[in-house]
């Protein structure tokens, strides 16, 4: 599989499972939840869910032609990055929240690590005619 064809069915994947953050926390809290009781109990928490819904929106858009969507998929990378150093050391520091560092700490590493491996070399190829509908 091409790296271009790989970014976009993660592009697709990630997307989704940002559009999934809530029911997430509702499944496993310790790993996607940063407050005790039911995820919607936060304010904040409702916030982050839908800043990262529409991200994931624009993220299964952008599969469609990931090459014109760059600047939107290093932001997923780097925000990723940046968001998950910040829970980790937080982790880190109160032992009440150390589940995030099996859920989306390690969930946000993994988004960073392939678009920031997979889009420059999809740019390298090219769409090498495997443009296309995911």
């Amino acid at each position: 599989m091409s790296a271009y064809r790989l970014l976009q069915v993660l592009l697709v994947a990630f997307g989704l499972v940002f559009c999934l953050v809530w029911p997430l926390a509702v499944v496993w809290p310790a790993g996607w939840a940063w407050h005790a009781g039911a995820p919607s109990a936060s304010q904040y928490f409702m916030m982050i869910v839908g800043v990262y819904a529409t991200l994931g929106v624009f993220l299964i858009a952008a599969a469609r032609d990931p090459l014109a969507h760059a600047s939107l998929i290093w932001f997923a990378a780097v925000s990723s990055a940046v968001h998950a150093a910040i829970m980790a050391l937080q982790s880190l520091a109160d032992p009440m929240h150390r589940g995030h560092l099996l859920g989306d700490v390690p969930a946000l590493l993994l988004v960073t690590v392939a678009f920031a491996v997979l889009l420059p070399r999809a740019q390298r190829e090219g769409a090498g005619g495997v443009k296309g509908v995911v």
